[in-house]
């Protein structure tokens, strides 16, 4: 089975760059690590963790989403709802709600949910964002629970994936692995680095 580090990242899109780095790396302190782009395309990542960061191309003519309250049903074509970014602790989750709430952006009071505490805002491209912290002592990880009154028919089947439901892939050789160049493909050797 394939192992996963966590969320390499989550690719969002913005209209507006600046008042998204002011956001993300200013406001919350998230490291601006890696900038891709040029004349009608940007495509910048910041750190959330060592394994998992957040990406915002800027295209002309993106505008902000009309904020949708986190969670709450949708009729129609809809795929997304909101990003859940985990903090070390309960100082850290009152600490990022002080910021925010100093900044004079909306921000939630803290919600228990049994096992994270979490507080809700939204950043500047309209993005509904959840931060939360782990309850000491509640770990859904090592011990995993279904409290659903009515669970589909597969999450009955338990919280490990199950062997047998997918066809298994066929490996592709070694000579056949092709690794095609895309945007940043030039991003360590030939183009300048402009914070050196």
């Amino acid at each position: 089975m394939t192992r996963y580090t966590g969320v390499n990242h989550l690719a969002m899109a913005t209209g507006d760059m600046d008042a998204t780095v002011r956001f993300w790396r200013d406001l919350l302190g998230m490291r601006l690590v890696a900038g891709l782009g040029h004349e009608g395309y940007r495509q910048y990542f910041f750190e959330i963790s060592a394994t998992d960061m957040i990406a915002f191309f800027e295209w002309e003519g993106v505008e902000p989403l009309v904020e949708k309250d986190h969670g709450v049903p949708v009729r129609g074509r809809y795929a997304f709802d909101h990003v859940a970014v985990g903090v070390a602790d309960s100082e850290a989750l009152w600490e990022i709600r002080d910021r925010l709430e100093g900044a004079g952006i909306w921000v939630s009071e803290p919600v228990d949910h049994g096992f994270i505490h979490s507080v809700y805002t939204f950043d500047p491209n309209g993005i509904a964002l959840e931060f939360s912290c782990m309850v000491p002592g509640v770990d859904v990880r090592e011990h995993p629970r279904m409290t659903d009154s009515a669970p589909c028919a597969a999450a009955l089947q338990g919280p490990e994936p199950v062997a047998g439901v997918w066809p298994e892939g066929t490996p592709t050789p070694a000579e056949d692995r092709m690794v095609y160049p895309g945007e940043g493909h030039d991003f360590l050797h030939r183009k300048r680095n402009r914070w050196d």
